[in-house]
């Protein structure tokens, strides 16, 4: 176990040997492993233990030509280490949801666990998954290894509750060559079959009512699972409400009304094993206003009319990894950006190394911080600048425009929009 260890801590620090110039095929078979792991622990400390290793049904949708994850961006990083060569040959940076519970008041003094899916491409060889964790000061630092033979190791076929039927919302290629995204219906009873699928078209089209989806929309594949609960509706702690879903959403979570997520994710991914993706979303087919997102995990909107710039807002977290840029002091999880620290978010600064950020987009001239302008409307972004009062906080805290689709749902500034056109060319360049 040493030696493993070893060779996991020196593989990691060879970043000169990393895989993204290497042929796909020379590392991996083409099938995608799926590492079902649990993550329990507190503000104070956590810990990984491996649940399962189980053999994805369908073939690797990720991008085959950028292995090694180029974004700094993420709180926990999950690596595979080819044991012959020490050669770190795949990386993703993800947040979670006990990211945000340990910034809680009850997890400062209560342990939790949570679980926590890991899609990889399957290896040819022996190889070490590896998952790390940012330190207090944004530095990532092993947390837990598995051994992993593709020869030896056992691995679990999904057996679904249900036939894992979907359909193809929108098709434009193979799923390796494209941004993959699954909608998932959640809260759809036995008899709600056909608002299910009516939902789920509308939902597709809401993907691409913004830019810069809409000039994107050649690159994605949109597929919808046919998933249907015992009962309509989700669970609501507010109104007493405990509903047998689907995947099991809840409204309420960490105290937060609108706060709209699922704890159920080995469920989750169970449904979905015969269908590609890179993203998932779980529309929730209730009028109350409601969502959330976690970078490179999951997002989930309600069907509210606000559904369109709603789900446009979640994207933003899901896929481009962005900070809410809204204030809200009142937050359970508001102590997530500390002031001596850089965020690690692209879109927020806490000017600690802004030369790291947008610095290079500002007009020459642009003073920083930039004093607010209030005769933006709040349908245009405005001047590109460093304006005060982001991350939930008033002070302290940066952004790159008075308006902004991670604020008030104005479009996408340029800086978020620059973030996500980078992400959507690793899937499809």
């Amino acid at each position: 176990m040493r030696k493993f260890f070893f060779l996991m801590v020196f593989a990691l620090s060879l970043t000169a040997l990393q895989a993204q110039d290497d042929d796909f095929g020379r590392w991996f078979d083409g099938r995608t492993l799926r590492v079902d792991v649990h993550r329990s622990g507190n503000r104070k400390a956590d810990t990984v233990s491996l649940v399962r290793f189980v053999e994805k049904s369908t073939d690797w949708a990720g991008s085959r030509s950028v292995l090694i994850d180029p974004f700094d961006n993420g709180d926990y990083r999950v690596s595979m280490i080819d044991i012959e060569t020490g050669r770190t040959i795949y990386s993703r940076c993800y947040n979670t949801l006990f990211r945000e519970y340990r910034d809680t008041d009850e997890g400062a003094r209560r342990s939790a666990t949570f679980e926590e899916v890991s899609l990889i491409p399957m290896p040819r060889a022996k190889a070490l998954i590896v998952f790390e964790k940012r330190d207090n000061r944004q530095r990532f630092t092993p947390q837990a290894s598995f051994r992993f033979d593709p020869r030896e190791s056992e691995m679990q076929k999904v057996k679904s509750e249900t036939d894992n039927s979907f359909i193809e919302l929108l098709t434009n290629g193979l799923p390796k060559n494209k941004v993959d995204v699954v909608i998932v219906p959640e809260g759809y009873g036995p008899d709600d079959e056909r608002r299910m699928r009516s939902d789920l078209t509308r939902f597709a089209e809401y993907l691409f009512k913004h830019e810069p989806f809409m000039s994107r929309k050649t690159d994605f594949n949109v597929y919808g699972a046919l998933l249907l609960g015992d009962e309509p509706g989700v669970s609501n702690p507010a109104l007493s409400l405990t509903v047998n879903s689907a995947v099991g959403s809840t409204y309420g979570v960490f105290g937060a009304d609108r706060y709209l997520m699922t704890f159920n994710l080995f469920r989750l991914h169970d449904i979905l094993d015969e269908i590609p993706y890179d993203y998932i979303v779980i529309m929730v087919g209730a009028d109350k206003y409601g969502g959330g997102a976690i970078y490179n995990f999951y997002a989930t909107v309600s069907t509210d009319p606000m559904a369109p710039s709603i789900l446009t807002h979640e994207l933003g977290h899901l896929i481009g990894g962005l900070a809410d840029e809204y204030v809200d002091e009142d937050l359970s999880y508001n102590e997530m950006h500390v002031a001596d620290v850089e965020p690690l978010e692209p879109n927020i600064t806490t000017l600690v190394d802004f030369g790291a950020k947008w610095q290079a987009m500002l007009e020459p001239g642009v003073e920083v911080p930039t004093p607010d302008r209030t005769d933006i409307p709040r349908t245009k972004n405005g001047p590109l600048g460093c304006y005060e009062g982001a991350g939930y906080k008033s002070t302290g805290i940066y952004r790159p425009a008075m308006h902004c689709m991670m604020r008030d749902y104005a479009p996408f500034c340029p800086v978020c929009s620059k973030r996500l056109q980078d992400i959507f060319d690793i899937y499809t360049k």
